[in-house]
């Protein structure tokens, strides 16, 4: 038998309107990289603040090293040896590298603090993982893979001997997830038990040894990964077979709605060119740092433009501003949905109207019967689970939070809606979910250009592909012309 280092037994927590864990029982085996997967709202994220001493389970235990523990605070659970490393970073960025890997664990001598012994054992532990980091550098001037890495030697400098990583490749570059994949490789031989938290199921293959399957707040299964295979654990996941993963229905591309021509922004675009017809998918593909995310909020007026044209239907809206142009009809879901799609904490039905409020003011009023009416619509018809309405957005899982926003867009009625990322941090059912809105919206006649860094979304989904690089639309693919190997030559 495996020596078991955390079981959860029998944990159940309830929240408002959802039982959030339901007697959820399951080991994780002493240095192993074990996954925890899941659709949207299934409960890993409970699970884990109750093992990081966020919230305290109702009923159940957790045993840690065959003892029960229960934990008030995550200060209790770190001096445990239990550390997370969260999807959004908990760093002080103003301060250094050093100073967030000794936050709260400053080193003395002669009842002074030792700054020289803790930039020693700060560049000690970044040697060991084969990163080289200053030490003194300010934490706001490192790039997000750094930001990762002061994340986790922050984490592990509390000796711990299990890190929870919650979707630690959400932002990363594909190189940077293989540092990050080797660190945990690494972390792992030296003896920590790794949990790791991913909707990327080829992580979850790559990585672990074991595999835990919530759903609905129940435990599924838990099965070695070598037994599984992805049909397998999809189907575990959602509860039921997944025949198609992208949906794509072809849809024949009407007229040219919006033209960009020769797009500059010193220093951050060069000469973007390209259309967008009726009835498509446009993809962009491009490392994360190409100009994709950039190009959108230039067409659309959030960012300034040197030279350039934006037609739209026929008509130049160059030099519009974000606000004209969700009156011209275009759309934006964003990159980050918690802190540019969603105000956090206004209500799902109060993000839902909030682009297209004339629907719901008659007589200079706010009529909430209106507001109940055309929210309640959309959280029907895209199926999103919330307990009520009233509920506010920063209490729904990924998956529902990118449907509000979504949701947001089609009350507005925009024909071209531009998708950042639409589908990331996202379990694989409510992504099949957000495929078969774009699907909808085309047949609709409205356009959506996907920017995605998943080649599979971006090959399953695209009518056709721009490529970018460093700043420039660097070729054009065709679906039936698309593979990922040349959609890679083009990127680098």
């Amino acid at each position: 038998m495996d020596d078991i280092i955390l079981k959860i037994d029998k944990i159940s927590i309830s929240f408002p309107g959802v039982k959030a864990l339901d007697d959820v029982n399951f080991g994780i085996a002493r240095g192993t990289v074990h996954g925890l997967v899941g659709e949207n709202g299934a409960g890993k994220s409970t699970l884990i603040k109750i093992l990081a001493g966020i919230y305290t389970a109702e009923s159940g235990n957790i045993i840690l090293n065959g003892r029960p523990v229960q934990f008030k605070t995550p200060h209790e659970a770190q001096l445990a040896g239990i550390s997370v490393v969260h999807q959004e970073f908990k760093l002080s960025e103003p301060l250094t590298v050093t100073e967030n890997i000794f936050l709260g664990r400053l080193l003395y001598k002669n009842g002074f603090v030792d700054w020289k012994a803790m930039r020693r054992k700060a560049r000690e532990m970044l040697e060991e993982l084969g990163i080289n980091i200053d030490v003194d550098e300010i934490v706001s001037n490192l790039p997000v893979a750094k930001k990762q890495i002061v994340e986790i030697c922050k984490a592990i400098n509390i000796n711990a001997g299990i890190l929870i990583m919650d979707e630690p490749s959400a932002t990363l570059t594909v190189k940077e997830q293989e540092i990050m994949f080797n660190i945990i490789r690494k972390l792992n031989k030296s003896g920590m038990t790794v949990i790791y938290i991913s909707h990327r199921l080829e992580e979850v293959f790559n990585l672990t040894g074991t595999v835990t399957v919530l759903r609905d707040g129940r435990h599924v299964g838990t099965v070695p990964t070598v037994q599984l295979d992805r049909k397998k654990l999809i189907s575990m996941m959602v509860g039921r077979e997944l025949v198609n993963e992208y949906p794509k229905e072809r849809i024949a591309a009407g007229e040219t709605l919006l033209e960009v021509k020769k797009l500059n922004r010193k220093g951050v675009l060069e000469d973007i060119s390209f259309s967008v017809r009726r009835g498509e998918i446009l993809g962009f593909a491009g490392l994360v740092g190409s100009g994709r995310t950039e190009t959108a909020r230039a067409v659309l007026g959030i960012d300034r433009i040197d030279s350039g044209s934006v037609i739209l239907k026929g008509r130049d809206i160059t030099g519009s501003s974000f606000k004209q142009s969700i009156r011209n009809g275009l759309g934006l879901v964003p990159e980050d949905r918690k802190s540019q799609g969603l105000v956090q904490i206004l209500s799902v039905k109060e993000n839902i109207v909030m682009v297209n409020m004339s629907r719901i003011i008659t007589g200079g009023i706010v009529r909430p019967a209106l507001e109940e009416k055309y929210s309640g619509e959309y959280v029907e018809k895209l199926r999103i689970a919330a307990p009520s309405p009233d509920t506010q957005a920063q209490y729904l899982s990924g998956g529902n939070q990118q449907k509000v926003v979504i949701a947001k867009w089609l009350m507005q009625n925009s024909d071209i809606i531009f998708m950042d990322e639409p589908t990331r941090g996202v379990d694989v059912g409510a992504k099949v979910e957000i495929y078969m809105l774009m699907n909808e919206m085309i047949k609709q006649g409205k356009a959506v250009v996907m920017i995605s860094s998943e080649l599979p979304e971006i090959l399953g989904m695209s009518d056709r592909i721009m490529v970018m690089h460093e700043g420039k639309i660097v070729g054009e693919l065709k679906r039936e012309e698309a593979t990922q190997e040349a959609i890679m030559a083009l990127c680098v």
